[in-house]
């Protein structure tokens, strides 16, 4: 693994860390006994939504097609709601909580890709400095 990959997969396990803190903060029914807890629960996310999600986003694409991709904010909180009942120190109380927690984490990571995203763009093989040939032509 290269260091931007590494730099990239730590970024993501703070950006994870930062949405689970601030959803136990800030959501009622998400409580966490010890900062432990909380980096097995990011550490256990980020699992999941590199085996489980996948395989659960194909089985619902149906339903995310109908709800317009509201499905994959449900499947994010089942995900939640998994790691809150397999981490001992880390409580979701109902599923409520788990729509508002996963509601949290997903918000944090979008003002993460917006602020640390960066545009990617791809790259061009015509000189930006060049201007248009006349036999440039787009046959359609």
């Amino acid at each position: 693994m290269n260091s931007a990959k590494f730099i990239d997969l730590v970024r993501y396990w703070i950006v994870i860390a930062i949405g689970i803190f601030l959803a136990s903060n800030i959501v009622d029914g998400i409580t966490y006994d010890s900062w432990t807890a909380l980096i097995v629960v990011v550490l256990l996310l980020s699992i999941f939504n590199i085996f489980l999600k996948p395989i659960l986003l194909l089985l619902t694409l149906p339903f995310i097609i109908l709800t317009f991709g509201l499905m994959i904010w449900i499947v994010n909180a089942l995900l939640f709601m998994l790691a809150g009942s397999l981490v001992s120190g880390f409580h979701v109380e109902s599923f409520s909580s788990a729509l508002l927690g996963a509601l949290v984490v997903s918000l944090v990571a979008i003002m993460a890709n917006i602020l640390f995203g960066g545009k990617k763009t791809p790259p061009s093989n015509r000189n930006p400095d060049s201007k248009p040939n006349k036999d440039d032509v787009i046959d359609i």
